[in-house]
């Protein structure tokens, strides 16, 4: 593995920790700890005064300004050590204007209040929009990484739409499915229960709080989205094809993802279960992404003849 490819893998690494810092802050309402002020604090860091959200919100701007500077060290490598036409250069700008949007919308976050015990429709909104471009910057972080691993990273789409819709709503459902969850975690920490039995009574009930009604919709969609991404997967492996490396890791980490869920909710969300939960979730997106461009591309110099079936022509045959 090449220095660059090595670098992509420790850049994808860090911003997944600095994502699992963030949700730690979120769920210790820390996010107010330097007050409205960014990307300045406004407390003390230091001293009798210093306070433990004001280091945590912080530790979290410091980590998040390491990112900024580590992709944009890796968009130059990577322009630097590939040649025209490698899509790992692009999957490296994509990741850049991802995280120049993360930090954005953190600020706007921070600007507008919307962070500690705010339960506002804005800062639900705007805990959607982060979430979803959290993702996108952990997916184009992997392409880059497994990209710069690999010898050719010259692509082209197959000719297949039909392919291509049900691996994008694949993608989509996920995604969704990730929001979801950001929503019901925010939900755990504002209103936290006592009892399994409470918290059950608490989402049914008609005199509380909106924002958890809205948390009954994360388990529905994990477990539908599951179910798919599971059959897809299945059915790519159809025709006696093995599954690959990174197909049978997504498998693991679907069923791992579902059994955490389940955990956090009999648990009432310990901060340390929403944790590993948030990485197995950023595990498997990553995972995800890898395996849903093994499917809806192909190295551009190679013959069709000899290109491997498609997951709609598996589906068929089966």
């Amino acid at each position: 593995m090449s220095q660059v490819a090595r670098f992509a893998w420790a850049t994808l690494c860090w911003n997944i920790a600095v994502v699992l810092w963030g949700a730690y802050v979120r769920a210790t309402g820390s996010g107010a700890g330097c007050g409205n002020r960014w990307p300045l604090c406004g407390g003390d860091l230091l001293g009798a005064g210093a306070r433990g959200q004001t280091l945590v919100e912080f530790t979290h701007r410091m980590t998040s300004a390491v990112s900024l500077l580590v992709v944009t060290g890796l968009v130059v490598w990577c322009w630097r050590a590939t040649g025209k036409r490698d899509w790992a250069r692009y999957s490296a700008v994509l990741a850049a204007i991802f995280l120049a949007n993360e930090a954005l919308l953190g600020a706007a976050l921070v600007l507008l209040k919307h962070v500690a015990y705010d339960n506002s429709a804005g800062r639900i909104l705007f805990l959607c929009l982060h979430l979803g471009n959290t993702l996108l910057l952990l997916g184009s972080l992997s392409l880059t990484a497994v990209w710069l691993s690999n010898g050719d990273r010259r692509f082209r789409f197959r000719r297949n739409w039909r392919e291509a819709g049900l691996v994008g709503a694949g993608l989509l459902a996920t995604m969704l499915t990730g929001i979801t969850g950001a929503v019901a975690a925010l939900a755990d920490t504002l209103f936290p229960s006592p009892s399994l039995r409470l918290s059950l009574t608490e989402d049914f009930g008609s005199a509380t709080p909106r924002l958890l009604h809205y948390r009954l919709i994360h388990p529905a969609a994990a477990l539908i989205a599951a179910a798919y991404l599971l059959w897809i997967v299945f059915r790519s492996s159809a025709g006696g094809n093995r599954l690959s490396r990174s197909a049978t890791a997504l498998v693991v980490s679907v069923l791992a993802q579902v059994g955490v869920g389940i955990a956090n909710v009999l648990l009432l969300a310990p901060v340390w279960l929403q944790i590993v939960h948030l990485f197995v979730a950023d595990v498997l997106w990553a995972l995800l992404v890898v395996v849903s461009a093994d499917l809806i591309l192909e190295r551009a110099g190679m013959d069709e003849s000899h290109a491997p079936a498609s997951l709609v022509e598996e589906c068929r045959e089966s």
